[in-house]
């Protein structure tokens, strides 16, 4: 997979929050987005995903205008902001329930990925009953149960405990290592270094590439 940013610009009560964005992305590459609060850094994976359209500019995936082409990316698993889900359902009755949409995984891969962020498939508790930890490690087995080409974390480790902080990074890599492109944010700078292929600071809607991360 290769995407193709040219000029996005998004305006909103005719502020830029995003101003003049070009990028490439390539599979099996984590490029990680750095930022304040208010950068524009989930403003512009909403965009990656398909939730919003660009005022001007294009995002191109394998050649295809996001929005003209397609509404959303073919293959894709996200997790924007705070991770929903129904209330009075367990973790699995969520995930089998979103995954009937597209039908193409069944019981044997929702388990899987929840086992790969820690979570119990057999556990009875309904999502109300999570903890924080718990509700973020099911969105992030939301986000890579269908095993997507491109995959969108904004903030994936926010209210991981060390355990889950490991398992996120070891999906990362073999999801990495599988091909995936890979798009992250992550306040901590050490954690963001150390998984991203490429760093991309963003100030006020605007773009600018880092030097390779160390490996």
């Amino acid at each position: 997979m290769k995407i193709v940013v040219e000029n996005l610009t998004k305006k909103i009560k005719k502020i830029n929050v995003l101003q003049s964005v070009n990028v490439e992305m390539e599979s099996g590459n984590i490029y990680g987005l750095k930022g304040k609060n208010g950068s524009g850094k989930t403003m512009f994976m909403r965009a990656l995903c398909g939730l919003i359209l660009p005022t001007a500019g294009s995002i191109k995936i394998d050649g295809k205008v996001l929005g003209k082409d397609m509404s959303f990316p073919e293959s894709l698993g996200m997790m924007i902001e705070n991770p929903a889900f129904l209330p009075n359902l367990t973790g699995l009755d969520n995930l089998k329930l979103l995954a009937s949409i597209k039908k193409t995984i069944g019981q044997t891969e929702i388990q899987s990925a929840m086992q790969k962020i820690g979570l119990d498939p057999d556990d009875k508790r309904k999502y109300r009953k999570y903890s924080l930890g718990m509700k973020q490690r099911l969105g992030i087995a939301c986000s890579i149960m269908e095993n997507p080409q491109l995959l969108v974390l904004d903030e994936p480790f926010n209210a991981l405990d060390s355990t889950g902080e490991k398992l996120l990074k070891e999906i990362l890599n073999d999801m990495k290592s599988m091909d995936t492109l890979i798009v992250l944010s992550c306040h901590d700078k050490e954690t963001l270094e150390t998984l991203s292929d490429e760093i991309i600071s963003v100030e006020q809607g605007r773009f600018f590439h880092e030097d390779s991360a160390q490996k």
